[in-house]
């Protein structure tokens, strides 16, 4: 579902040519670090790989609580409501902090 001219940035493990083949047949383009074993490397921007790198260190974080971690609700409105509270709370921990 990745629209035309938007960007797909993922980590080392989405190195397969076949996917990018992909993403640049549908008119995106993939932001992907080759594999250190890769004859060929291409360069990834690194604001941008910053900006993934942020996003799935907060979702690492998210998972530390339990009830995330284990799925503990049952309904997705409940287990909305205690991802909201435990993003709620890491976004306070981080503030309090600057």
């Amino acid at each position: 579902a990745l629209e035309p001219g938007r960007d797909l940035v993922a980590d080392r493990g989405y190195d397969a040519r076949a996917l990018i083949d992909l993403v640049e047949s549908r008119g995106g383009r993939a932001h992907i670090p080759t594999c250190r074993d890769r004859k060929v490397q291409r360069s990834v921007d690194p604001a941008l790989y910053r900006q993934r790198n942020l996003i799935e260190r907060f979702f690492n974080k998210l998972k530390h609580f339990r009830r995330i971690a284990t799925r503990y609700d049952k309904t997705a409105r409940n287990f909305l409501a205690a991802v909201l509270l435990a993003s709620t709370r890491i976004w306070m921990r981080f503030e309090s902090t600057t």
